[in-house]
């Protein structure tokens, strides 16, 4: 018998592995694991960064095209989100058979380029066609990420290793909301576009080039790739259909993300059109404009209390979880509705620093989400449905979040301001406040992923 051919740089093998048996250990080196997930870390980080850097420049974009706010929540949602959940599924299709670590570093380089185009647009319709271009790149990144990280990752660690990499979520928009304030204010929302979109194209040669595929060489990469092509997508969604654990959490994690996806690109023109003065003057004391104070006062917030929450979440899960899995649907359960006051609190709060203020909690607990659901995604189909139930989480999150949240909101906005004369402040204040109680929902939907979630975890 000739010897087993050795396993890539920085991969590890087992006996489970050689009789063809799923391997007890993971995939990887502890060593590179850390050095994986800090570089994945930083993909995420840019995808949210180009991906969220609108939602500050959104009111100079409005007045320098001449927007509504319902086409600022088209341009920042819909626009977006439809060809974003519409590539995801082929893409993580491609990621269960194929090598996942060109296509995230394709698709990085696809988005980052289209974010440089966004600066270069010359009116609304090319601005929508950039944006959509930044879609279709960043359908390529998460499901495939994500199924990535659970290769390398034992089960038993795996919320908290995700839930590090949806860090990428704060620390991304809070790069996106303080720099592209800063730069727009210094420059233009033009330029703003245009330097958020310049580390992307370098890191995605860092991707290529010293990321590693755990399935190459080893027997388990052709079994997972045969099964794979065989069961097909329809095959994972008649999987899935008994979960009911993933769909509670599914559609749970989308009501967040319409409340977030729908809050973002209008945060700041709330604060510049109800506390304006105000912020003009704070603006003033550290020697900036109201755009620049406003997209790093929000930026800290949303970036150090989100990336906080975030990790938080997942050490959460992973720490209860392993006692009770149910503790993957209590965690987001209570976050949800705990923070609810606060929104109410912030939209009604009398100055500025109060509402700012209030903004904490609501940062602090908004992504204690993002662990327990994605884990929950891996975890309850085998490994070779992994990027494919990804995308359909990222589907529904990204369709009713992504597509619809901003869109909403928006449209909210102009029937309070229009329809009842309330003005742009008072719209603005109440479409906030009237999204802010889907979150009950959400709740709901989080408690109920409780019944059955051990008996349905597969791996």
């Amino acid at each position: 018998m000739s010897e087993a051919a050795p396993a890539p740089r920085g991969l590890t093998t087992s006996p489970e592995i050689a009789t063809g048996q799923p391997p007890a250990t993971p995939l990887v080196s502890a060593g590179f694991r850390r050095y994986a997930l800090i570089v994945l870390l930083l993909v995420y980080t840019v995808n949210f960064l180009d991906r969220q850097i609108v939602s500050i420049l959104a009111e100079p974009i409005k007045d320098d095209l001449g927007l509504t706010d319902t086409q600022l929540g088209l341009l920042t949602g819909l626009a977006f989100g439809l060809v974003y959940c519409g590539f995801g599924l082929p893409i993580a299709r491609l990621a269960d058979r194929f090598n996942r670590v060109w296509i995230i570093s394709g698709s990085l380089a696809v988005w980052s380029a289209c974010t440089v185009l966004c600066g270069r647009a010359v009116n609304y319709a090319t601005l929508v066609a950039a944006r959509m271009g930044v879609g279709v790149g960043e359908a390529g990144c998460t499901p495939t990420a994500h199924a990535l990280i659970a290769d390398y990752t034992p089960k038993e660690k795996r919320a908290s290793a995700l839930a590090f990499f949806a860090m990428g979520t704060p620390i991304g928009s809070l790069l996106g909301l303080a720099l592209g304030g800063v730069i727009a204010d210094a420059y233009s929302w033009r330029e703003a576009f245009l330097l958020a979109g310049l580390p992307g194209l370098i890191l995605a040669l860092v991707c290529l080039f010293t990321l590693k595929e755990p399935r190459n060489g080893m027997a388990r990469a052709a079994r997972e790739a045969t099964a794979a092509s065989q069961l097909g997508f329809s095959a994972t969604v008649r999987y899935l259909a008994g979960k009911r654990t993933f769909w509670f959490m599914a559609f749970g994690a989308a009501i967040k993300a319409f409340i977030g996806y729908g809050h973002a690109p209008f945060t700041a023109s709330f604060f510049l059109r109800v506390h304006g003065e105000e912020i003009a003057q704070l603006a003033g004391q550290f020697g900036l404009k109201p755009i620049g104070f406003m997209g790093i006062a929000l930026g800290l917030l949303s970036g150090v209390l989100g990336a906080l929450s975030s990790w938080t979440g997942g050490m959460i899960a992973d720490k209860f979880g392993s006692r009770d899995l149910r503790a993957y649907g209590s965690v987001p359960a209570f976050a949800s509705l705990a923070v609810i006051p606060f929104y109410w609190a912030a939209m009604t709060a009398d100055s500025a620093l109060p509402a700012l203020a209030f903004l904490a909690p609501i940062y602090l607990m908004g992504s204690l989400w993002y662990g327990p659901v994605y884990a929950s995604a891996q975890s309850l189909v085998p490994a070779s449905m992994r990027a494919t139930s990804a995308s359909i989480v990222l589907f529904i999150i990204n369709m009713l979040g992504l597509g619809a949240g901003a869109l909403v909101v928006g449209g909210l906005s102009d029937f309070f301001n229009f329809g009842l004369g309330l003005g742009k402040a008072e719209g603005i204040r109440w479409a906030l406040i009237t999204s802010a109680f889907f979150g009950v929902i959400a709740a709901a939907l989080f408690w109920l992923a409780r019944g059955r979630i051990r008996e349905e975890m597969v791996s």
